[in-house]
């Protein structure tokens, strides 16, 4: 498999599963399982065996420098695994705002911002998310994540 199609899958997979996540979530209270079960864990084998695949011990040290971790990027292999990280983790944070969300009584009406920000721009999502819970509950640092 080449990169260029790697990419384009999971970021297909990913774009099928954030929307089931934003539409079905209400509807639906299991859709973490399936996409935690199925989608986050494809993500994991996937990102895994790309690592594997192009990762050396010798490559840790290049995490201590950005010009270490652009040079890590510059493999395509490399790139796409990143990629998939992001992809995996986004998705991650993006069920635990649903489900936090539930646990708040947060409509979900005003999660949907949140999730399409965290989709597109992670931390960007889960910070409006929390000070939305901020309000909500009056504690920002809620007990009982």
């Amino acid at each position: 498999m080449t990169p260029d199609y790697l990419f384009k899958l999971c970021s297909s997979i990913a774009m099928i599963s954030w929307i089931l996540l934003i539409i079905l979530s209400p509807f639906w209270a299991r859709i973490d399982r399936f996409l935690i079960g199925i989608v986050i864990t494809l993500f994991a084998i996937v990102y895994a065996w790309l690592i594997v695949q192009t990762f050396s011990p010798n490559d840790f040290g290049k995490f201590g420098t950005l010009a270490g971790v652009q040079e890590l990027f510059s493999n395509p292999f490399m790139l796409v695994a990143g990629w998939v990280h992001y992809l995996a983790f986004d998705l991650l944070t993006g069920i635990w705002i649903k489900k936090n969300s539930i646990k708040y009584g947060i409509s979900h009406w005003l999660v949907v911002p949140c999730l399409l920000l965290t989709f597109m721009l992670g931390p960007v999502g889960l910070l409006v998310y929390l000070l939305i819970r901020w309000v909500a509950s009056k504690e920002y640092f809620a007990s009982n994540y």
